[in-house]
């Protein structure tokens, strides 16, 4: 079982180690922490930050000449520590701007080598890590992650007593709402919980999963990596793909805490493969809609970088921050246009693109955090064989080319979808007139019969979408060759996505 930061924390203050480097949003959350063990262990606690500098003041041995008062300010409280008495605890905030300064790794190496072995130790709190080569065998690094469940769990506890007896406020929660707004929550800083707690009770009365999650499209729009998309698209609004529809349905809950108790581990991700216009993208953002998580998209184009080494952190970078908003759905769209020309990568780019894709294929083997990953391809061999084997994704499905019943209901949808009533058309016939027709391709004659009844100013019928129909060339036509093979290769080595009576 993984040790809480808290308890690594203690353990390496107990143990003398000099000088601990905490990477950390949370500073006054570190801070708290801090005081806590400083508490539990007797030792005097001290605090700095450059606006209000060392507190409470440092008192120093009997016969040490006072510091020199032309100290610049990140070296006065290190020198004030090099002169201290007595077991203490001090902390140093937004520290890592000055860690390239020769003079302050002077300091901290002389530091560590005073302070090992005895009753004080140094923290360093920083978002980022920033740790020069001089003193990586001399500091220890602890990433303080974010809140886990139980400690947002306490922050909601601790909202709802406050507005207990508010007869204006509804606080009432059963087990399961309860569970699904602290997983909406995880990935804030408690400051963000907090606030996001407050502004779902006034603003809509009651605590809303979707004021949460608009909170989480903050997170994600700062990245400026992945992009937020809002869970809008219902799975009543893709025509056909009844067996993907049902696998989707049959792990719902998967996310649930009753799923992990019973056994289950969260779902990794599925592999969407199919024909152009088929509905790829459309299912990517219905399963968000359907398990009601944040959907955030990689644009893997965004995390090519033209600096060394900037691609390989922008990769890391992403996975940080959908790790950070999880449970969540990350969609990786046109994967292998994404990752093109990884074959020649040792020579063309540097090996840049082979180690940016190691990168992501490694965090999804082995990601504990509950993203899932849905990403979707048209050409399957432009995919690495890496990709495709077992343990990256949960399923690899094929979208094929809707059949007859399904381009009915396609049909249906897009009529419906532009107000009007399916009920004035004959749907099947229809179907029968467009075989061999995309989803894509039945929304544009729908679109393109619309536009000729509104030139002549008349109500959209049955004969103007016959004669759109007639005016299309189905990509199944223009593209045979390729669709047959692709075909041929899902037949064995995919799973359908829906039923094919053609």
């Amino acid at each position: 079982m993984q040790m809480k930061p808290q308890e690594e924390i203690e353990i390496l203050v107990r143990a003398k180690y000099p000088i601990l480097y905490i990477v950390t949003w949370e500073e006054e959350r570190v801070g708290q922490v801090l005081e806590d063990i400083a508490r539990r262990l007797k030792r005097k606690f001290h605090s700095w930050s450059l606006t209000d500098g060392l507190k409470p003041a440092v008192s120093r041995r009997e016969g040490t000449p006072p510091a020199a008062p032309r100290l610049s300010p990140e070296l006065e409280p290190l020198t004030h520590i090099h002169s201290a008495s007595g077991a203490a605890l001090f902390h140093l905030k937004d520290f890592h701007p000055y860690m390239k300064d020769t003079r302050v790794i002077r300091l901290f190496r002389d530091l560590a080598h005073r302070l090992r072995g005895k009753s004080q130790c140094i923290v360093v709190t920083s978002p980022v890590l920033r740790l020069p080569v001089e003193l990586e065998k001399a500091v220890t690094v602890v990433d303080f992650g974010l809140p886990s469940a139980e400690e947002v769990e306490e922050v909601l506890d601790t909202a709802l007593k406050a507005m207990e007896g508010n007869p204006k406020v509804d606080t009432e929660l059963n087990a399961e709402e309860k569970e699904r707004v602290i997983k909406a929550c995880l990935g804030l800083t408690v400051d963000e919980v907090e606030a996001v707690l407050a502004r779902s009770l006034v603003e809509k009365k009651c605590l809303d999963v979707d004021v949460i999650l608009q909170e989480k499209k903050q997170i994600v729009r700062k990245s400026g990596i992945l992009e937020y998309y809002p869970a809008t698209q219902s799975l009543t609004g893709v025509g056909g793909m009844e067996i993907l529809k049902e696998w989707l349905k049959k792990r719902t809950s998967s996310f649930t805490d009753r799923a992990r108790e019973f056994g289950l581990p969260p779902p990794k991700g599925v592999l969407l493969l199919g024909i152009q216009g088929c509905g790829k993208s459309l299912v990517a953002k219905a399963i968000a809609s359907l398990w009601n998580l944040p959907m955030l998209r990689m644009d893997v184009g965004r995390i090519f970088g033209s600096l060394v080494g900037q691609s390989e952190e922008n990769i890391r970078r992403a996975i940080r921050v959908a790790e950070s908003v999880a449970p969540c759905v990350l969609w990786a769209d046109e994967l292998e246009k994404g990752f093109s020309g990884l074959q020649s990568s040792g020579y063309s780019d540097s090996g840049t693109t082979a180690r940016v894709f190691a990168t992501f294929l490694t965090w999804m083997q082995e990601k504990t955090k509950p993203v899932f990953v849905v990403a979707t391809a048209n050409d399957v061999n432009q995919l690495p064989p890496e990709m495709l084997r077992k343990g990256r994704f949960d399923e690899i499905f094929f979208i094929d080319l809707p059949d007859t019943e399904e381009r009915e209901e396609i049909f249906r949808i897009h009529v419906e979808l532009r107000n009007r009533d399916p009920g004035c058309f004959d749907l099947a016939s229809l179907a029968k007139a467009t075989r061999g027709f995309s989803g894509a391709e039945i929304e544009q004659i729908v679109i393109g019969a619309l536009h000729t009844a509104f030139d002549a100013d008349r109500k959209l019928s049955q004969d103007d979408l016959m004669k759109e129909a007639k005016t299309v060339v189905p990509l199944s036509v223009m593209m045979k060759e390729e669709i047959d093979a692709m075909r041929d290769w899902a037949r064995l080595r995919a799973r359908p996505a829906g039923r094919d009576d053609d």
